[in-house]
């Protein structure tokens, strides 16, 4: 396990006035991610030309090689950038050759990045979309298995879900889709640096994630996976001019594809975000995505048999002292409007959560946890709310 208190203060100086418990939404950047973005702001203020050809681009293969690892993709050109998960998620639905008796099935709870691309599908002229029960806040193969039929051609799921914190057990329904042949796309911007994915073993043909969350990364920058095999079928609508064979010969205009995933390369990328990135993910690295995983879902368990104990009713599963970790959603104990109210009295209080509403309406407080923070701060948060209540 990693030292905590030296990651605290060596990358996360924040923790020592804030109780930072919103990672599902953004995450703050590690203090070597700062230092090395603005570095890069620098280069680009002096000679950036030559700051791409030297700089730039080996980092951009590094962070390949890295993102490839952190997967285990088979290849790094299976790996290519994307601005966020919905871009790519759109752009995979946009390049799928779907046919007239096509369906697609997703849990009735997707965050939207996973269900609008989906939906816009939809229609009378369109493929059916099958959205599918949620069974203890998420997607689970029972439920899948009523949904899907012969004429299934894919499956997107979330591997961490936003709201609940239902953990998917990718394993096992990549498995089923892989043995029906059906298309496993995974959103996984609440899971890649919390828990170790596998996209070969997990039978993943996509895998896409936004930079923002758990991987600890900047806005506006993420990555998706594509398969080999499944990407030479796929002829992205959106093509951008470093997305085509001998792209440097910018007036031959050639729309062959490149090979692999590089045929989803959009066009001049975030080179300030992708340094970011690639201290972020080295970060991870080092601490261990295990690690990290045993260290939340601990700090997940706590917060739910806290919050139980005080009789808040749990949107987590949570059973035999077990929780998914990293993501913990209790109902709130005011209205909606009141709950505002209690989430601005946190943080004024340098405690930052955030509210969000259940299908129904109601409000729910969600804590979404990372690899700094502490059992103590869960202690200090459950004592701001029991004050609030009084």
């Amino acid at each position: 396990m990693y030292d905590i208190n030296a990651l605290r203060q060596e990358e996360f100086p924040h923790s020592k006035n804030q109780i930072y418990f919103n990672h599902a939404s953004i995450s703050p950047l590690p203090e070597r991610t700062r230092r090395k973005m603005g570095w890069a702001v620098d280069q680009l203020a002096r000679n950036p030309s030559r700051f791409w050809q030297t700089e730039g681009m080996p980092m951009t293969e590094s962070l390949q090689a890295a993102l490839a690892a952190l997967i285990n993709a088979a290849d790094p050109a299976e790996i290519v950038p994307v601005t966020t998960t919905s871009a790519g998620i759109n752009a995979l639905a946009q390049a799928i050759d779907w046919q007239p008796d096509d369906n697609i099935a997703f849990c009735e709870i997707e965050f939207p990045s996973n269900a609008y691309p989906w939906l816009s599908l939809n229609g009378p002229d369109g493929l059916e979309v099958r959205q599918v029960t949620a069974v203890d806040g998420g997607l689970t193969l029972a439920a899948l298995q009523k949904k899907v039929d012969e004429d299934t051609r894919l499956v997107a799921a979330s591997a961490i879900q936003f709201f609940s914190g239902h953990r998917t057990d990718l394993m096992e329904i990549g498995r089923f889709c892989h043995e029906r042949e059906i298309l496993f796309v995974v959103d996984a911007i609440q899971a890649i640096g919390h828990m170790p994915i596998d996209v070969q073993a997990m039978h993943i043909d996509v895998l896409v994630s936004g930079g923002q969350k758990s991987i600890l990364g900047p806005p506006g920058i993420g990555f998706m996976y594509v398969r080999r095999e499944l990407a030479e079928s796929l002829r992205p609508r959106a093509i951008g001019p470093n997305a085509t064979v001998d792209f440097l010969h910018w007036l031959n205009y050639d729309l062959t594809p490149l090979p692999a995933a590089q045929r989803f390369n959009s066009g001049t990328p975030n080179l300030v975000g992708l340094f970011g990135l690639h201290e972020s993910v080295g970060l991870l690295q080092t601490l261990g995505v295990a690690h990290i995983d045993q260290h939340t879902r601990q700090l997940a368990a706590v917060a739910c048999e806290q919050l139980a104990a005080q009789g808040y009713e749990l949107a987590t599963p949570y059973r035999d002292g077990q929780a998914p970790g990293p993501i913990v959603t209790f109902r709130s104990p005011v209205d909606n409007e009141a709950t505002d109210a209690l989430v601005a009295h946190l943080a004024a209080q340098e405690a930052i959560v955030v509210k969000h509403l259940d299908p129904p309406g109601n409000p729910y407080i969600r804590l979404s946890f990372h690899c700094y923070n502490t059992l103590d701060e869960i202690a200090c948060f459950m004592e701001m709310l029991a004050e609030y209540k009084v």
